[in-house]
């Protein structure tokens, strides 16, 4: 019988590298502080959607209980394909995609953004997986345990807080198999032009990486014109035909955000067929199929747009009333979409941790520290000096918020003086 010099439970060593959640590390800031009882709790803190699910998908959902009684396939069945086909042709303008090959559905963005680092990276090359900066940790943890290191690319305030790709040395980008993008950007609302994907997609081109698009927030707005998507830039430059279509990028949106279902975890992933043809096979393995009641709600959630524009409009007025009063106290501006404020908290004289830290205490109003959201890259942490407030909750709340909020900084202001 052979005996192991350290006996115990085996584990993946990547593992090692994961951060906690930065709500765990909320939870630690918080752990000693006990809230001002005068006010009730108001959190900003979880970009958690908290406007009504739409009454017509929970009917949808419930009256196809019956297909419970069936397994469902990985692949979905063909009606929620092209439901999701239909969708993209009419958002984006771009031509029919075959949904039997360029569209799959998954259990919301999460799940389908962490195991696409697992078809597309081969850990032999020592390979790097390109993320923004401050970005959704999701991208972070898939990175390390598909056997990747990681490459952050700071986000720029003086660019509207775009990322420059054209700082990453060439050494950088032949090490490159898996480019991470959120477009419209989490925290910061920052969307991708078309300028930017013609750089991005003659990178791909050169280095052969494949480019993720996250767009889970395409659907909140701020400005008159919806922000452009991967595809519909695809198709603008040529890419969306040929024996490859959408050649080398892969896009991932969800119904959480747009259609206020975060609970029924239910998104999609569509692109490059020869892409989505493996990752249907590593699907296939993880069990990853969506219930045929979540389908059936979902072939009605992406059939109508009526309940995202009352949406949108509930989240114009909001972002409205509650960012001029912000400005008079920190340094914030409306962004081009997303539901985010990335606010600078300088002029408090606090760090965006003692900032979070005493809002809390003293006016029971959560935000997140910027600095949990980033990581120290090229000598900066972005995030630092920012907190994010999520404007999810209804209009009074979010504006009883922002009150709270201008209180807390003249009070601090004058105690300064």
């Amino acid at each position: 019988m052979s005996h192991h010099a350290n006996p115990g439970t085996a584990v993946n060593p990547h593992l090692e590298k994961l951060h906690p959640y930065p709500f765990e590390k909320l939870r630690h800031l918080f752990a000693e502080v006990t809230p001002n009882a005068h006010y009730a709790a108001i959190s900003l803190g979880m970009g958690e959607p908290k406007h009504p699910t739409p009454a017509f998908i929970q009917k949808a959902l419930i009256h196809n209980l019956q297909g419970l009684a069936h397994y469902p396939s990985t692949i979905g069945g063909e009606p929620l394909r092209a439901a999701i086909a239909g969708w993209l042709e009419r958002r984006y303008g771009v031509p029919p995609l075959d949904p039997a090959t360029q569209v799959l559905p998954v259990n919301g963005s999460r799940e389908a953004l962490f195991g696409i680092a697992h078809c597309v990276v081969d850990a032999s090359k020592q390979p790097l997986v390109i993320c923004p900066n401050p970005f959704y940790q999701i991208y972070e943890g898939a990175a390390y345990l598909a056997g990747a290191d990681t490459y952050f690319v700071n986000s720029e305030p003086a660019r509207n807080f775009a990322c420059d790709y054209g700082k990453v040395p060439a050494a950088v980008w032949e090490r490159v198999q898996l480019l991470y993008l959120c477009t419209p950007g989490n925290p910061t609302g920052a969307t991708l032009s078309l300028d930017d994907w013609r750089q991005l997609f003659a990178l791909a081109d050169q280095y052969g990486f494949v480019i993720a698009a996250d767009e889970c927030y395409s659907e909140i707005y701020h400005t008159s014109a919806a922000p452009l998507g991967a595809l519909e830039a695809a198709h603008q430059l040529g890419r969306s035909g040929g024996e490859r279509p959408y050649r080398q990028l892969v896009v991932f949106s969800s119904l959480s955000k747009r259609s206020n279902v975060p609970g029924m975890r239910s998104g999609f992933v569509a692109g490059d067929p020869a892409i989505l043809k493996k990752f249907l096979l590593y699907r296939t393995y993880c069990g990853g199929a969506m219930s045929p009641p979540v389908q059936a709600a979902s072939i009605a959630a992406w059939g109508d747009e009526t309940h995202v524009a009352e949406n949108r409009a509930k989240y114009k007025e909001k972002f409205a009333l509650a960012t001029p009063l912000l400005r008079q106290v920190l340094e914030v501006e409306l962004p081009d979409a997303g539901f985010y404020l990335w606010a600078d908290v300088r002029r408090s004289g606090l760090s965006d941790t003692e900032f979070a830290r005493r809002l809390y205490a003293e006016y029971n109003v959560t935000v997140l520290p910027g600095s949990y959201l980033a990581r120290p890259a090229h000598g900066v942490n972005p995030g630092e000096h920012r907190v994010r407030m999520a404007l999810v909750a209804e209009v009074d709340e979010v504006l009883e918020a922002a009150q709270r909020i201008v209180q807390f900084c003249t009070a601090i202001s004058l105690q300064a003086s």
